[in-house]
């Protein structure tokens, strides 16, 4: 008997017992391509010794120590090197376990910054419906999926949240992607203008949509006219890159390919790779200054800060992204795989949707292509999908509730970075088969 609280009670999943590159293996043997990278962390695959002895010459200096009283050497080495990279005037990181505790130190240290700015109205935060921000309560409040949020609603803080730019569903026939791009932005002013722009602190969102909206990318211009409205009001922009990030999407940072910098950005699940929990908040010299010259402490904190281990993977992991040319690798295998999926699915009366950018891509499945029709939820066809593959040996991340967190169905794939031709081909055969076999039930 286990005495591990799993994830679904009903569902105990086997042994994980080792991984080589882009496969896993478990406790029988049996062999599964990570076509998901977990949720978009194993970037790059599984076994890297290059990763795992930078964690174990960090394990034999030093462990852990905690920032009340020290900082690190791999910290610093991070910072420098993430900073290097960053887009815009992003100055400082301030190093997390992962996405959530970093969305979450954004929203505090948001509120802060305008404290200390003598503005203290200043506390609303406007993010996105469909959009998914970690599952600590200031992170879940954030998020916009109906579906996570229901049950804890009462714990919830009151944010406004906009629609998404969602080509596929919003996008009226009249009017060209540039034209519908702005119209989704200016939703952010309209809702602005609603609750008074003298209470809002920030504009949260994902360059590239993950978990909840499969993929989702912004049309031309939108987040440029995004800025320029946070810039007029006197908001932040808070760009969540926790799964986008960090080379996934064909560029170091996901914001770089829609020519934005933000004033926090937040990153997780590929600055580690899932060789050790990391995260980190990254924001801008006068967001740092307004705090340094005011109280000069910032009111938040956790155990694991700066952890030494984790940083030294970090610094690995962010190295072996800019120094093995992986990155562009990134758009080379990626174009690849929409190449393939668009051959196999581009006419399939069930998907109506293939979207992406770089090794993020999402497959949007319907009813009907012509109406655009979802299926109804009680068939379950996001977790049909799920466990067909996972017999077939593919890991992907099929999720329901794509469209209002109740309706909807689409497929997640964000394989590693050094996936090949022929595993492009696997991905796609064992995908096909497994989408068949769940809409035959």
């Amino acid at each position: 008997m286990s005495h591990i609280f799993p994830r679904h009670t009903k569902q105990l999943p086997p042994v994980a017992a080792r991984g080589e590159g882009c496969y896993l293996y478990d406790t029988s043997g049996k062999q599964y391509l990570d076509a998901s990278g977990g949720a978009a962390v194993s970037c790059l695959g599984h076994g890297d010794k290059t990763i795992i002895n930078a964690v174990k010459t960090q394990l034999d200096n030093l462990a852990y120590a905690h920032t009340g009283f020290f900082t690190s050497e791999p910290a610093e080495t991070l910072a420098d090197l993430l900073i290097a990279h960053a887009p815009g005037d992003l100055d400082r990181v301030y190093l997390v376990s992962g996405g959530s505790e970093a969305m979450e130190a954004a929203l505090k240290l948001a509120r802060q910054y305008f404290v200390e700015k003598g503005e203290p109205k200043r506390g609303r935060l406007i993010a996105r419906k469909q959009s998914y921000h970690g599952n600590t309560m200031g992170a879940l409040s954030a998020g916009g999926n109906e579906w996570r949020r229901a049950q804890f609603g009462p714990l919830l803080i009151d944010m406004s949240h906009i629609d998404p730019c969602y080509e596929y569903r919003l996008k009226r026939d009249d009017e060209s992607l540039e034209e519908y791009g702005l119209r989704a932005a200016n939703l952010l002013e309209e809702e602005l203008l609603r609750v008074g722009p003298e209470n809002v602190m920030a504009f949260a969102a994902e360059p590239v949509v993950g978990a909840t909206a499969g993929a989702l990318t912004a049309a031309p211009g939108y987040f440029k006219r995004i800025r320029e409205i946070c810039d007029q009001y006197g908001i932040l922009l808070i760009l969540d890159e926790v799964m986008c990030g960090m080379g996934r999407t064909g560029s170091l940072f996901a914001c770089e390919q829609d020519g934005v910098a933000p004033d926090i950005l937040c990153i997780a699940k590929g600055l580690g790779a899932g060789y050790q929990p990391i995260g980190a908040m990254l924001c801008s010299r006068h967001i740092y200054e307004t705090i340094e010259n005011g109280s000069g402490f910032f009111q938040h904190g956790h155990t694991y800060l700066g952890h030494p281990t984790a940083a030294a993977a970090g610094v690995a992991v962010v190295s072996a992204l800019l120094g093995r040319n992986l990155i562009p690798q990134v758009k080379t295998q990626g174009a690849k795989l929409m190449a393939a999926l668009e051959v196999e699915f581009g006419q399939h009366p069930n998907v109506g949707d293939i979207r992406g950018r770089g090794l993020f891509q999402g497959i949007e499945l319907v009813a009907d292509r012509e109406t655009k029709a979802p299926f109804d939820p009680s068939r379950k066809v996001a977790a049909r999908i799920k466990s067909a593959a996972f017999e077939a040996g593919l890991i992907c991340y099929p999720m329901s509730g794509t469209i209002d967190g109740k309706t909807g169905d689409h497929v997640l794939l964000a394989p590693p970075f050094i996936i090949s031709n022929d595993q492009i081909d696997e991905l796609v055969g064992k995908l096909s088969g497994a989408i068949n076999t769940a809409l035959s039930a």
